[in-house]
C-alpha cells in the first residue's frame, strides 16, 4: 500500500469543523443562492404556504423550498424525491436550508402550487441582470426548440393515427376469428386452452375498438385535431429530421448576444414559430427596458402580418425571407431578381422589361396587387427561366415595403445569422444536456412553464457565476 494514497480509518476519532459554514467556501454557488433569496419578497411574488401533509408541524417557508429547487436545478437534480434525499445527506443543502428535511410530497406540492410565483422569481433575476447593465445593447437572438413531454408518441392521437390503428385492430380481429374457424373444423384435436386464449384476445381487441371509436369522436371535436392521453396539453410536433417528431412543447427564448443570458422565455404548444415574433419581441423589449430592440430570428418566424404588427412598436425584426416556391432549385428566376421601383410603382424583370400594375378584377379581393407586361413576355428570350404561363404575373403585398425595410436591415448586418446561431443554440444545447432524456417531469402547460422557469433561472445564475465569479455576484446583489 506504500505506493498509493491511503485514506483515514473510519473508526478513528477526529475533529470536524464546528459549524456547517466552515464547509462552504466563499466562492461556492450556494452563497449566491442565499443572497438572491434574501433579496426576494416571497409574499409579493405570490408564494403560498407549504404545509407538511397530515402533520401538526408548522409550514415550511416558501424561500426554503424555492432555495432547495434552485439548488436542484443548478446541480441537475430536479426530482422531488432526489431533493428529499439530498436534504438529508448533502452538506451544501443542509447549509442552505438550515438542516430542514421536507418530504418529497411537500417539495412537489410547492412546485405544483406556486407556478406563477416561481416564474416571477425567474423574471426577477432578469431584472437584476438588467439593473447590473448585463443586457448591453438592444439586440436579442430569438429561437424556438421542441422539448419532449411526459406523453409518449403512442399516447398521442390524430385522425390519421386513429384510422390507422382502427384498421390494424380490425385486421387482428379478422385473423383471430379465422383461427377460431380453423379450430372448429379441426374438432377435438385443438386444446381448449388455445381456443380460450384466442377468445380472450378477440374480446380485448373489441374493447380496444370501442375505445378507439370514442377517441375518434374526441379527436374530431378537438380544435387542433389532436388528443394526448397522458399530458392533455402536449402536442405532436415535427422536428428537423425527416419523418421524425416528438410529443412535447415549443420552448421560445430570447437571448442577449454578448453574454448568452436568457432575457425572456415562453412555452407554447404550437409546433411552429410563425405567430411568436410579436409576443416574444414585446416580452424582450419589456425585459430589457429598451425603447427599440432588434430581434434576430430565422425564417421560421417569417410572417408578413407579424412583421407588420411590429411596425411602430420599437420591435425591429431581422430575419431572412421564407422561400417556399422551389423556383431556385428548378433554375427559375426568384423574387429577388425582380427589382421594384417605388417611385414609378412598377417592377423591372431580369430582361429589363417593365411590369406595371394591372387593374384589380371584380372577383379579386384582399391586399395583393398584380403586375404584368402582355407585350414583351411572348417574345422574351428569358421566358423559359421566368414563367411557364403565357406571360409573367408578379404579385406584391400592399405592405411589402415593411418586408423590404426588414431585408435592408438584415443586409446591413451580414453576420446576423451567425450571431443568432452562436447565441441561442448554445443555450438550447446547454438546457437539453442538463435536462437529459426526460426534459419535463410535470404535465400540462402550467407545470411545464414552472419547470422551464426554474431551469432558465438556474442557467442564468450559473452563467453569471461563470462570467463574473460567485464572490462578485454576491456583492453585486447585496449592493
Amino acid at each position: 500500500m506504500g505506493r498509493f494514497v491511503e485514506g483515514q480509518n473510519r473508526r478513528e476519532f477526529w475533529l470536524l469543523p464546528s459549524s456547517l459554514d466552515d464547509y462552504v467556501t466563499a466562492d461556492n454557488p450556494v452563497r449566491v443562492i442565499e443572497v438572491f433569496m434574501d433579496e426576494l419578497d416571497p409574499s409579493a411574488l405570490g408564494f403560498t404556504r407549504s404545509d407538511p401533509a397530515a402533520t401538526e408541524r408548522p409550514a415550511y417557508h416558501p424561500a426554503t423550498l424555492l432555495t432547495l429547487y434552485l439548488y436542484g436545478y443548478l446541480n441537475r437534480v430536479p426530482s422531488s424525491r432526489r431533493l428529499e434525499r439530498e436534504a438529508q445527506r448533502n452538506i451544501e443543502v443542509m447549509w442552505l436550508t438550515g438542516r430542514l428535511t421536507p418530504d418529497h410530497k411537500t417539495i412537489a406540492s410547492f412546485r405544483r402550487d406556486n407556478g406563477p410565483a416561481i416564474q416571477a422569481a425567474c423574471r426577477q433575476f432578469a431584472v437584476l441582470c438588467r439593473d447590473l447593465q448585463i443586457f448591453a445593447g438592444a439586440t436579442v437572438a430569438l429561437d424556438g426548440s421542441k422539448f419532449k413531454a411526459v406523453n409518449n408518441r403512442d399516447r398521442n392521437y390524430t385522425a390519421v393515427k386513429v384510422a390507422k390503428r382502427l384498421k390494424q385492430v380490425e385486421a387482428s380481429i379478422g385473423r383471430y376469428l379465422a383461427a377460431l374457424d380453423r379450430a372448429d373444423r379441426e374438432g377435438n384435436d385443438v386444446p381448449e386452452g388455445r381456443t380460450q386464449r384466442i377468445g380472450e384476445k378477440i374480446a380485448a381487441l373489441r374493447r380496444q375498438m370501442a375505445f378507439l371509436r370514442e377517441l375518434e369522436a374526441q379527436v374530431e371535436a378537438a380544435d387542433d385535431g389532436q388528443v394526448s392521453l397522458t399530458d392533455p396539453d402536449a402536442r405532436s410536433m415535427a422536428t428537423s429530421g425527416r419523418g421524425t417528431g416528438i410529443v412535447g412543447y415549443n420552448v421560445q427564448i430570447a437571448v442577449g448576444p454578448k453574454h448568452h443570458l436568457v432575457v425572456t422565455h415562453e412555452i407554447v404548444n404550437e409546433g411552429h414559430d410563425r405567430t411568436q415574433l410579436v409576443p416574444m419581441g414585446n416580452r424582450a423589449k419589456q425585459a430589457t427596458d429598451a425603447k427599440a430592440i432588434v430581434v434576430l430570428a430565422d425564417r421560421g418566424y417569417h410572417s408578413g402580418y407579424e412583421v407588420l404588427a411590429c411596425e411602430g412598436t420599437g420591435i425591429l425584426p431581422a430575419m431572412p425571407r421564407a422561400d417556399t416556391s422551389g423556383r431556385a432549385k428548378k433554375g427559375l428566376f426568384v423574387r429577388a431578381d425582380f427589382v421594384y421601383d417605388p417611385a414609378a410603382d412598377h417592377y423591372v424583370c431580369p430582361a429589363g422589361a417593365v411590369l406595371t400594375k394591372s387593374n384589380a378584377r371584380s372577383d379579386r379581393h384582399g391586399d395583393i396587387d398584380h403586375y404584368r407586361n402582355l407585350d414583351v413576355c411572348h417574345g422574351c428570350a428569358l421566358r423559359a427561366r421566368c414563367t411557364t404561363e403565357q406571360f409573367k404575373r408578379f404579385k406584391r403585398w400592399k405592405h411589402e415595403a415593411v418586408l423590404e425595410a426588414m431585408q435592408r436591415r438584415l443586409d446591413a448586418m451580414p453576420d446576423a445569422t451567425a450571431i443568432r446561431c452562436a447565441t441561442v443554440e448554445h443555450v438550447f444545447g446547454t438546457l437539453k444536456a442538463w435536462m437529459g432524456s426526460t426534459p419535463f417531469l410535470t404535465k400540462g402547460l402550467k407545470g411545464v412553464r414552472t419547470e422551464m422557469s426554474l431551469a432558465i433561472l438556474a442557467y442564468n445564475m450559473k452563467r453569471m457565476i461563470r462570467l463574473f465569479g460567485a464572490t462578485w455576484l454576491v456583492q453585486a446583489i447585496r449592493a
